[in-house]
C-alpha cells in the first residue's frame, strides 16, 4: 500500500472556552479515540501527543515556559509546542497534531 498523507480531521471543540485548560495553559482531551494533550500559548492552540517521547511522563501535567516550550513533568524535556523538536538537547522527537479553526469550531488533523 503506498504511504498516504492524507490528513483526516476531527472536531473536538466549539471554541476554545470549551477546552478544559488548567492554570498551566494545558488540557487533556480525547478526540477519536486518542487522549491527546491541547496547549494555549498566546491565544494560539496547539496539539501533541499525551506522553513525552522520553520516559512517558504526561504532557498536560507539566508546563509552558515563557517561550512556549512544553516541558514535561518528570524530567523537564522541553519540547516546540509547534514542531515538536526536542529543545533541551536530548534528541527526543515529540508527535505534534496541526489545529484548525472553522466557522463550526476546532478541529485537529491525525
Amino acid at each position: 500500500m503506498p504511504f498516504s498523507n492524507h490528513i483526516q480531521w476531527h472536531k473536538f471543540a466549539e471554541s476554545t472556552a470549551e477546552i478544559p485548560f488548567a492554570a498551566n495553559g494545558l488540557a487533556t482531551v480525547t478526540v477519536a479515540g486518542k487522549t491527546i494533550c491541547i496547549a494555549k500559548h498566546q491565544d494560539q492552540v496547539y496539539a501533541c501527543t499525551q506522553k513525552c517521547p522520553h520516559a512517558g511522563g504526561i504532557m498536560a501535567e507539566g508546563y509552558l515556559d515563557a517561550t512556549g516550550n512544553i516541558v514535561c513533568p518528570l524530567h523537564r524535556y522541553r519540547f516546540n509546542i509547534i514542531n515538536g523538536r526536542n529543545t533541551s538537547g536530548e534528541g527526543y522527537f515529540l508527535k505534534t497534531f496541526p489545529i484548525e479553526f472553522r466557522s463550526d469550531g476546532l478541529y485537529i488533523g491525525f
